[in-house]
């Protein structure tokens, strides 16, 4: 599936769709450069799990853990090399009860559950974002065609 957003305020939103449905055990993996919109996605899924706290990027505490519908997990392994990331023991988060949102996933990979719904988001232009949401699991299926009926009835 691809979304393209035309502002941080549409990334937002989707967002917070993402979070009204995501389910306990949920990962989703979020890739692409620098300032693409990665923790604004993230905070719309906050919102969207009904988390009213700001959420920031973990970049310096690596993870941040939020109470709403389900606990939301945010992780960022931008600082991490792979050997770092594998020393850190997040399995208990990536096969627990919440939601776990990482970017940067791609420094992780190889431990990345095959159940993980993977977003691909990449600079169009300045505002615009083009976010591919994949993943090969029946899960990460049935996500992308959740969020694409709840996106054709708003």
């Amino acid at each position: 599936m691809t979304i393209i957003s035309h502002s941080a305020e549409e990334t937002e939103k989707l967002g917070r769709l993402i979070g009204s449905i995501v389910q306990e055990g949920d990962v989703l993996l979020l890739n692409g450069p620098l300032g693409a919109g990665k923790t604004c996605l993230t905070q719309g899924i906050a919102h969207g799990l009904g988390i009213d706290a700001v959420t920031q990027s973990p970049t310096f505490t690596l993870i941040r853990e939020y109470e709403g519908r389900l606990p939301l997990y945010h992780m960022d392994l931008y600082r991490l090399n792979f050997s770092e990331v594998s020393d850190l023991g997040i399995e208990e988060y990536l096969y627990g009860y919440g939601v776990c949102v990482i970017e940067w996933a791609e420094r992780g990979d190889a431990m990345m559950p095959d159940e993980a719904i993977v977003f691909d988001i990449s600079y169009i232009d300045e505002n615009e974002r083009k976010i591919v949401i994949s993943g090969d699991s029946e899960r990460a299926v049935d996500f992308v065609e959740e969020l694409e009926d709840k996106r054709g009835k708003n």
